[in-house]
């Protein structure tokens, strides 16, 4: 079961129902313990923009992810990412549900009940995720805290989805990424982690492929029932 990965702004709402098995996205020197929480003090120190660097220099990565939702359900199945803006969860059964970004557009597919629900990427904290480079200047960042074993990173674009926020935690020897937590609007979490992860290598080409014509017909027959 999933919940709150696209939180999206205005009319690009997700409602609970359409959430539900959707919110999977991917589970990076010590430094002495420090929290930065207001949003004039959350400019990311060195050490997390490095980390962050490092995280968007991996053009392509693919692994396994275990989904932990606001209600204490869990999910689980492969993800595949390609930088700038492709991913894609493949959720283990019984739900099957496939999310999908081409770059411009993410797609929630649920085999079962044959829907298929379109949103533009730029309206969802996975753009945040996805671009070219995370970039922790300005306002974007809520706060950064450091610790001996991990870094945290909290970000949020209110223009681009509201109330809503991205938190990232990276080991902070490793760099890599091993979780994350989507907050929506209404307070209720969603998280995300990632195992077994692979670094580089090349997918099918339509790995991050959207059937925008399918997602029509689909979206049509549900009109007319």
């Amino acid at each position: 079961m999933t919940d709150t990965l696209l939180a999206t702004t205005g009319g690009f709402g997700l409602s609970r129902r359409r959430l539900l098995g959707l919110a999977a996205a991917m589970a990076l020197s010590a430094v002495p313990a420090m929290g930065l929480n207001s949003p004039a003090q959350a400019q990311a120190s060195d050490a997390a923009q490095r980390i962050a660097d490092h995280f968007s220099s991996v053009r392509a990565m693919s692994g396994e992810f275990v989904q932990f939702g606001p209600r204490g359900e869990q999910t689980g199945g492969k993800f595949f990412l390609e930088r700038p803006g492709r991913i894609r969860f493949n959720y283990e059964a019984p739900s099957n549900f496939k999310v999908i970004s081409d770059g411009q557009s993410v797609v929630i597919l649920n085999p079962k009940m044959r829907t298929s629900d379109l949103y533009p990427l730029s309206k969802t904290p996975l753009k945040l995720l996805l671009d070219d480079r995370i970039d922790l200047s300005g306002s974007k960042v809520k706060s950064v805290t450091e610790e001996d074993d991990l870094t945290t990173i909290k970000l949020s674009d209110r223009q681009v989805f509201g109330n809503s926020t991205i938190t990232m935690m990276f080991d902070p020897k490793t760099y890599e990424l091993r979780q994350w937590t989507i907050t929506d609007a209404q307070g209720k979490d969603t998280t995300v982690m990632v195992f077994n992860v692979k670094q580089g290598g090349s997918f099918p080409p339509d790995t991050f492929k959207i059937d925008y014509k399918l997602n029509r017909e689909l979206n049509t027959k549900k009109k007319n029932d």
